[in-house]
C-alpha cells in the first residue's frame, strides 16, 4: 500500500518492528496521556485516539524522527559522505556551542539507551550496514553520549527511539516526511486503544488534575530563587 517493492521481505520486517516499538511506551508521554485523559471521561475510543493523534502532531513528539533524520542527513551533506570520529565531534560540540541541541538524545524519563533504539540499530546493522545514512546514525550513537557527558548538562545523553528510526524508513525509499507521523500513529493507536480497553474493564475514574489556588503560586514563587539572567 506504501507503493515500495519489497524484493527481499525486510520492509515488511521493518513494517512489523516498527509498528510494535511505537504502539506505547508508559502513560506519560504527550499521545498516550491526552487519550487517557479523554478517554476517562467516557468519550468515544475515537475522540479519545483523535486527541492523543493531535497531541502526536507536536514537534516534540511525533515529529522527532523526521527532526533526528534532518539533523543525519544535514551531516551526510555537510562532510559529502560518512564523517571521521574526529569530524563528527567536532560537529557535536559546534552544535552545542552555538546554542542547539543534537536531536534524538536524552529523554524526559529514560536513562539508559532506550530498548527501542537497540532494537532499531539492531536491525538496521543487520540489514543496511553499508547505507552511508545507518552509518552516521550508528557513528553518532558512538560519539554524542561521550560528547554530552563531557559538556555535562544532559540528564540523559543516550539517544531514545526517533534517533534511528527516521533513517531506516528513508532506507527503503519512504522520504516522505510528513508522512512519517501517520506511520506512527498508526502504531501508536493500538497501544492507546489497548489502555481504553484497559481502563474501561478496571474503571479507571476521570482524571481530575491538582488545582491550585493564586496564593499557593505566589507563595512557590517568593521561594524560588531569581532567575539568572
Amino acid at each position: 500500500m506504501l507503493g515500495i517493492k519489497d524484493k527481499t521481505g525486510e520492509l515488511a520486517n521493518l513494517m512489523r518492528l516498527y509498528m510494535v516499538l511505537h504502539s506505547d511506551h508508559e502513560g506519560g508521554n504527550v499521545s498516550a496521556h491526552a487519550c487517557h485523559c479523554v478517554g476517562s471521561a467516557l468519550s468515544d475510543p475515537y475522540y479519545a485516539v483523535s486527541a492523543g493523534l493531535n497531541g502526536l502532531a507536536g514537534p516534540l513528539h511525533g515529529l522527532a524522527n523526521q527532526e533526528c533524520l534532518g539533523w543525519v542527513l544535514m551531516v551526510h551533506e555537510k562532510f559529502k559522505g560518512v564523517p571521521s570520529d574526529q569530524e563528527l565531534r567536532q560537529f557535536a560540540w559546534d552544535t552545542l556551542q552555538s546554542g542547539k541541541v543534537i536531536p534524538g538524545y536524552g529523554h524526559a524519563v529514560l536513562r539508559i539507551t532506550d530498548p527501542r533504539f537497540d532494537a532499531f540499530r539492531a536491525f538496521g546493522k543487520r540489514v543496511m550496514g553499508d547505507d552511508p545514512v545507518f552509518q552516521i546514525v550508528d557513528k553518532v550513537f558512538e560519539i554524542v553520549p561521550k560528547v554530552l557527558v563531557e559538556q555535562g548538562k544532559a540528564k540523559d545523553p543516550w539517544p531514545n527511539v526517533d534517533a534511528g528510526s527516521g533513517a531506516l524508513l528513508y532506507h527503503f525509499g519512504l522520504k516522505e516526511f510528513s508522512y512519517y507521523t501517520v506511520l506512527f500513529s498508526i502504531s501508536r493507536a493500538m497501544g492507546m486503544c489497548s489502555q481504553l480497553v484497559v481502563n474501561r474493564g478496571l474503571g479507571i475514574p476521570i482524571e481530575r488534575p491538582k488545582s491550585v489556588p493564586t496564593a499557593w503560586i505566589k507563595k512557590q514563587l517568593a521561594a524560588a530563587p531569581p532567575p539568572v539572567m
